[in-house]
């Protein structure tokens, strides 16, 4: 099968929401190649694995490469994932140079070549990331591997958002605890709580691409019979009361189900919210103050927020 590879000139602002667009447009795959990549400083905290070409990014800005199947639907497809990107103006989102090519590559050429964006990293205390096809040793008796593959269709699990998302997991999850992941996409987080302890975990997500994936990663780390993955937007018709949701989505998506998060929880329990960037992090925080939550934490890693909320006792 032949492949249309998408290049979008665009911001680090801009990714999560790119992303989506083109991930609800059909694309199976896409590439980040972010030029900050090697002006920031790397934290060592976490022993993290960086192998960077610079050949292979942009010389500023950020380019989003997606890959849509070559059909008779293809330039239909094109435009109206540009109308929907022009759209995220609405949100006071920058789109930097904005600037979308298009050309074609063969499947094989892309399955293989795709995999040199994906090591293993070690994204918290405990928790480190890898790829199927990577032969990664454990460093510590402590340390919890996840192995990943995420296919064409998903994400390498280690953008600051999802890495925001697992280090708040590993800081508040309690062993036997029950835990909804919203969104659950490939599955990352539904697989971080059942490593971390979680007696039962419930992944949902709309995609019925993402529930396939999330089911087959679950096998894959042998959590299947504590994980459940369902297709589900996001809350509507649960019934289950976690003791934390964890939801690594846009903000615009967070504040469609807040108060079913509120609703659904147990007292005490925590809803984790990622996905968030800076322009609507106070929106996010209103919202979940409004809908009965008290603020317990607010991160940032690079352009990216996380707030924990906590549903009070009483």
């Amino acid at each position: 099968m032949k492949w249309s590879e998408l290049c979008i000139h665009t911001t680090n602002e801009a990714i999560e929401p790119i992303s989506n667009i083109l991930h609800e447009a059909g694309a199976s795959g896409v590439v980040i190649e972010d030029a900050e990549d090697f002006g920031r400083e790397r934290s060592t905290e976490f022993g993290e694995i960086y192998e960077l070409d610079p050949t292979d990014y942009p010389e500023e800005g950020v380019v989003l490469k997606a890959y849509l199947p070559i059909n008779s639907f293809l330039g239909e497809s094109v435009e109206q994932i540009k109308q929907a990107i022009n759209q995220l103006l609405v949100y006071n989102i920058d789109l930097g140079h904005n600037r979308i090519t298009v050309s074609e590559v063969n499947e094989e050429e892309w399955a293989s070549a795709w995999k040199k964006y994906y090591k293993p990293v070690k994204i918290s205390g405990r928790i480190t990331i890898t790829p199927t096809w990577e032969n990664y040793q454990p460093v510590s008796t402590d340390e919890l591997i996840i192995e990943l593959d995420p296919g064409m269709a998903f994400g390498t699990g280690t953008h600051p958002t999802t890495v925001l998302s697992i280090q708040a997991l590993e800081k508040y999850l309690q062993s036997d605890q029950t835990v909804i992941d919203v969104g659950t996409g490939s599955g990352v987080l539904s697989i971080t709580a059942a490593l971390l302890g979680a007696k039962a975990v419930f992944g949902y997500d709309l995609d019925d691409i993402a529930v396939k994936a999330a089911k087959i990663n679950t096998k894959l780390n042998k959590v299947d019979n504590i994980v459940t993955v369902k297709q589900n937007n996001l809350l509507n018709h649960v019934e289950i009361n976690p003791d934390m949701i964890v939801a690594n989505i846009l903000a615009e998506v967070i504040l469609r189900f807040e108060k079913d998060a509120f609703r659904l929880l147990k007292p005490g329990g925590l809803f984790i919210t990622s996905g968030i960037i800076q322009a609507r992090k106070q929106d996010v925080k209103q919202a979940l103050v409004k809908a009965g939550f008290d603020i317990v934490e607010v991160n940032q890693m690079e352009d990216w927020i996380s707030i924990i909320a906590q549903k009070p006792y009483q």
